[in-house]
C-alpha cells in the first residue's frame, strides 16, 4: 500500500475548480429608484414620453426654424395646399396654417399644465385640509364640492370669457376659470385617502409633538399620497388641454388675434371636406399629444402601483 505524502493529501483528487459564488453587497433601491425602473420599463409610456417631448420640442423650436410667423399673411396665397413654401398650407386669410398650429400648440401645452398644476394644488389642499380638521370646515368644504359639481361650469366659463378683459393675456382668466372647476372630485378622492393616512403612527407622534396642523399636513400627509397626486396632475393636462379645445372651438376660449388647437380646429372644421389642410393638421396634433399624455399618466399610475404588473418587474 502506498504512503500518504503530506503533498497527496494537501492536493484535490479533481481536477474541478470550484469558483466562490459572487455576492451582491450593493445597496438596496430606493422606492423613487424603483419606481423610476418600472416606469422606464414600460414601453407605452416611454413611447408617450418620447412623442410628449417631440411636440414640445416642435411648438418651442418650430416657430423659431421657420420663415413664417403666425401672424404673417402671404397676399399671393389663399387656401393653398401644403406645399415648400406653406408647409401646412394656408388658410382664407393667407395665414399659414403651420405657424398657426405652432403657435396654438404653445398656447394648448401652456393651459393644460398651468391649469393641472394649480387645480392639483387646489385639490391637495382641499382634501387634506378637510380630512384633517373635520368638524365644520370639513362640512362647509365638501358643501361647496356639492355646490360646484351642480354648476354648470362651461356656460359660467364662455359667459365671463366672453365679458372678461380682452387682449394677449385674456387667455390667463381661461386659465384660472379651467383650474376653479377642475380640482372638485379631485378633492374629494384626497379627502378619503386622507381620512386613513392621519390616523397612522407618525401623524399622530407629528401631533403630539406639538408641530402646527399646515407642517403635519405638507411634510407627514401630503408626501404619502404624492402618487395618486401625481397622476392627477399628468391626466388633468390632458383633461385641460381637451376642455380648452371644446371652449376654443364654440368661439369661448382663446380669442384672435391670438390662437390655440381649438380655435384652429373651429375655424377648420367648416372646410373639413374641402380644404382639410386647415382643420387635419391641428386635429392630428391634438390627438397625439392627448394620447401621449395618457399614456405617460397610464406608466405613472403602474409604477407608483406596488401591486400592477403592467409595467413589468421592478
Amino acid at each position: 500500500m502506498s504512503e500518504l505524502t503530506p503533498k497527496s493529501i494537501i492536493e484535490p483528487v479533481s481536477d474541478d475548480i470550484i469558483e466562490p459564488v459572487p455576492v451582491r453587497t450593493g445597496r438596496r433601491m430606493t422606492r423613487g429608484q424603483l419606481i423610476l425602473r418600472r416606469f422606464l420599463r414600460n414601453r407605452t409610456a416611454m413611447v408617450g414620453v418620447l412623442v410628449y417631448l417631440i411636440i414640445v420640442g416642435f411648438a418651442v423650436i418650430g416657430p423659431h426654424l421657420y420663415y413664417w410667423d403666425y401672424t404673417d399673411v402671404d397676399r399671393l396665397s389663399f387656401l393653398k395646399a401644403p406645399s415648400s413654401n406653406h408647409w401646412f398650407g394656408t388658410t382664407q386669410s393667407g395665414n399659414d396654417v403651420f405657424a398657426l398650429t405652432m403657435r396654438g400648440l404653445q398656447k394648448s401645452i401652456m393651459i393644460g399644465l398651468l391649469v393641472a398644476l394649480i387645480s392639483t394644488a387646489v385639490a391637495a389642499t382641499v382634501g387634506s385640509f378637510a380630512a384633517y380638521f373635520g368638524g365644520w370646515f370639513e362640512r362647509g368644504a365638501l358643501w361647496v364640492i356639492d355646490l360646484l359639481l351642480v354648476i354648470p361650469s362651461f356656460l359660467i366659463i364662455a359667459i365671463i370669457t366672453r365679458g372678461g378683459p380682452q387682449g394677449p393675456q385674456a387667455w390667463l382668466l381661461l386659465v384660472v376659470l379651467l383650474a376653479a372647476f377642475a380640482w372638485i372630485l379631485d378633492a374629494r378622492v384626497v379627502r378619503s385617502l386622507c381620512l386613513t393616512v392621519k390616523e397612522r403612527e407618525y401623524v399622530l407622534a407629528a401631533k403630539f409633538a406639538g408641530l402646527p396642523a399646515p407642517r403635519v399636513i405638507i411634510r407627514h400627509i401630503i408626501p404619502n399620497i404624492s402618487s395618486l397626486l401625481i397622476i392627477n396632475a399628468t391626466l388633468g393636462v390632458g383633461s385641460a388641454i381637451l376642455a380648452e379645445t371644446g371652449l376654443s372651438f364654440f368661439g369661448f376660449g382663446v380669442q384672435p388675434p391670438d390662437t390655440s388647437l381649438g380655435t384652429l380646429i373651429g375655424q377648420g372644421q367648416r372646410m373639413a371636406t374641402t380644404f382639410p389642410w386647415i382643420f387635419a393638421f391641428p386635429a392630428v396634433i391634438l390627438v397625439v399629444m392627448v394620447m401621449s399624455i395618457n399614456a405617460i399618466g397610464d406608466g405613472l399610475r403602474d409604477a407608483l402601483d406596488p401591486n400592477s404588473t403592467s409595467g413589468g418587474r421592478a
